[in-house]
């Protein structure tokens, strides 16, 4: 994290990294920026990348998003969209869209996942889920993408297409795809049917940073228009770190509340929200399954296998609690998924 990276593209041979130092020279005069102290900031899970440099009174973020991948459009757009709803997401400094790179206002080292204790979290995540509130209350229409019924879908798809091919080396059977189907087709059915919002998509401790005002918001350029228990399953069943289920009832009740104070569009009871919030985490926590295998898979990296049980022993949690999810269940003890 504190390593010096040369400016000169001599120094390297990372062709977009020189690239990256040229053109932050070329703004170093305009921002006060010391472009030797060039750093990484966080790993990442795409292409994209972050790097941290000093300036005269502060330190500014330089994403390198190559747009061959990456479109940085999103990005830029999204963020002017979560600040005008009074959330701190990064200003954009500079931007060089042709060449994908960004120079970004920096929220901080120190995202939630590193600070979370037990002794924290509740305000935390009560911050969190404030942030959260303010960016649902200034949903518009016509300005995101919808999370509709074939996005759902195709995320679904990557369970089967990459954590059960290809990591798991086995081919469903006739029987076990129609079965998956069916409950491909249930699990959508009862995300579709909730209220709709803004969703950040990826709303998890790893993509908050602990900042002032809390928290520093990242990773919402894949932002639509949809289910509204999304982001609340987001954050309370994370990818990395997990609580126990009576901490996780109390908070999705802390959010159900006050998204009810906020005149939010819930159903009246908080136990057709916590439905609702179930059912969604299924639909994700197959989604990630499968995203994590196709990031070890094709993008070769693969710790974020690391965690897939969790992922597992969420989706048996909520299959056993449902009988429409009973499938599931019986699936995964097909596929020796423990």
């Amino acid at each position: 994290m504190n390593q010096t990276v040369p400016a000169s593209p001599a120094a390297t041979a990372d062709v977009r990294l020189a690239s990256l130092a040229a053109w932050l020279e070329s703004l170093a005069p305009r921002f006060g920026m010391m472009v030797t102290t060039l750093r990484p900031a966080s790993v990442d899970a795409s292409s994209r990348r972050y790097f941290r440099i000093d300036a005269e009174d502060r330190s500014l973020i330089a994403m390198d998003a190559p747009p061959q991948s990456e479109d940085s459009r999103p990005f830029v757009r999204i963020a002017a969209l979560m600040r005008q709803a009074g959330i701190n997401a990064p200003e954009i400094v500079a931007s060089d869209m042709a060449q994908g790179f960004l120079l970004l206002t920096d929220l901080g080292d120190t995202t939630y996942l590193t600070a979370l204790t037990e002794d924290n979290a509740s305000t935390l995540f009560s911050d969190a889920i404030d942030s959260l509130i303010r960016w649902q209350r200034f949903t518009r229409d016509g300005v995101l993408p919808a999370y509709d019924e074939t996005l759902l879908r195709r995320e679904l798809r990557l369970f089967p297409d990459w954590y059960v091919k290809q990591h798991l080396r086995l081919e469903l059977t006739t029987a076990q795809a129609d079965s998956l189907d069916q409950i491909f087709t249930r699990i959508v059915r009862a995300n579709l049917a909730q209220p709709t919002v803004f969703v950040h998509r990826d709303f998890m401790p790893r993509n908050l940073m602990v900042s002032t005002p809390n928290p520093g918001v990242l990773d919402f350029q894949d932002a639509v228009v949809g289910p509204i228990a999304y982001d609340v399953v987001s954050l309370l069943r994370d990818a990395f770190v997990s609580w126990d289920e009576a901490r996780v009832l109390e908070w999705a009740r802390l959010y159900f509340e006050r998204a009810h104070q906020a005149h939010l569009p819930l159903h009246a009871g908080f136990e057709d929200f916590w439905r609702d919030f179930e059912w969604m985490g299924v639909q994700r926590h197959l989604k990630v399954l499968g995203i994590f295998a196709r990031i070890r898979y094709r993008d070769g990296k693969p710790y974020y296998l690391e965690d897939a049980p969790r992922f597992i022993g969420y989706v048996r949690a909520v299959a056993q609690r449902y009988g429409e999810l009973a499938p599931l269940a019986r699936l995964f003890d097909e596929l020796g998924m423990a």
